[in-house]
């Protein structure tokens, strides 16, 4: 059975890597217009950062790789737990799983903590159809499960709604550019993807739980666009780093 995600104050989120590990009111956006604050991805131990996070793939996209910095999330309750609980708005821990026992040994470490609202599971990009139900399915407890894929994995979806997630959240495309004579491999944003966020939100619109969108959105119509495919919420991602314009100050409350 798919636990309901708790409704959400407002269908505005940031993309897991784009605000930090807890809520900051100096931060690029008023918190007051999230409906939900989501952590840098935490994994199972720490990982340091990558030499060259960014580099330039085309016109409208940059690949990201950042190596996923992160202390580990035994480090990360004892540093953010308590500001967690403290937050202006609810919290959902991003967590890095790379199988179904690092997926359910995670969660549970997070159940029972004051204002988490649900875990989002990154999944691994190379994930096979046949065994992706059995990380959400491990997972399963207190918290609901929102499964992060990529558009490219859109296949993933319906194994992992039967498995129980309680939301699908549409990640960043797995992309590479080289870096000396070998391929850099990482994630693309940018507002480029924004045609390939719509195309899957239109086609995963229709699960039964429900879509978290994201990729390419810079502009506040995007958003309404986006929602008006059937997506319930909308996480900005690389807009968060260039900061929002005037247009997001005068745009209608989403």
């Amino acid at each position: 059975m798919n636990l309901p995600l708790p409704d959400l104050r407002a269908p505005l989120l940031n993309a897991a890597g784009f605000l930090g590990f807890v809520p900051d009111p100096r931060g690029p956006i008023p918190l007051e217009m999230l409906g939900a604050f989501i952590t840098n991805p935490i994994s199972r131990g720490p990982r340091r950062p990558a030499r060259a996070p960014l580099a330039q793939t085309g016109p409208g996209t940059a690949l990201l790789h950042s190596g996923l910095p992160n202390p580990g999330l035994r480090a990360a309750l004892k540093r953010y737990a308590a500001a967690w609980g403290r937050a202006p708005l609810p919290i959902i821990v991003h967590l890095l799983v790379e199988s179904p026992a690092e997926a359910e040994s995670l969660t549970r470490a997070l159940e029972g903590r004051e204002n988490i609202l649900a875990v989002e599971l990154g999944l691994p990009e190379d994930l096979e159809e046949r065994v992706a139900g059995q990380f959400i399915t491990a997972a399963l407890g207190e918290l609901p499960v929102i499964a992060r894929i990529s558009p490219a994995a859109q296949n993933l979806a319906p194994a992992l709604v039967a498995a129980g997630s309680s939301a699908i959240s549409l990640g960043p495309l797995p992309g590479a550019a080289l870096s000396g004579n070998a391929p850099q491999r990482g994630r693309l944003i940018g507002p480029g993807l924004f045609p390939a966020t719509l195309a899957a939100t239109t086609r995963l619109a229709g699960l039964g739980v429900p879509l978290i969108a994201s990729g390419g959105v810079y502009q506040p119509q995007q958003v309404q666009t986006l929602l008006a495919a059937g997506a319930q919420a909308v996480q900005l991602d690389g807009l968060l780093w260039r900061g929002l314009g005037p247009e997001w100050q005068a745009a209608p409350a989403t």
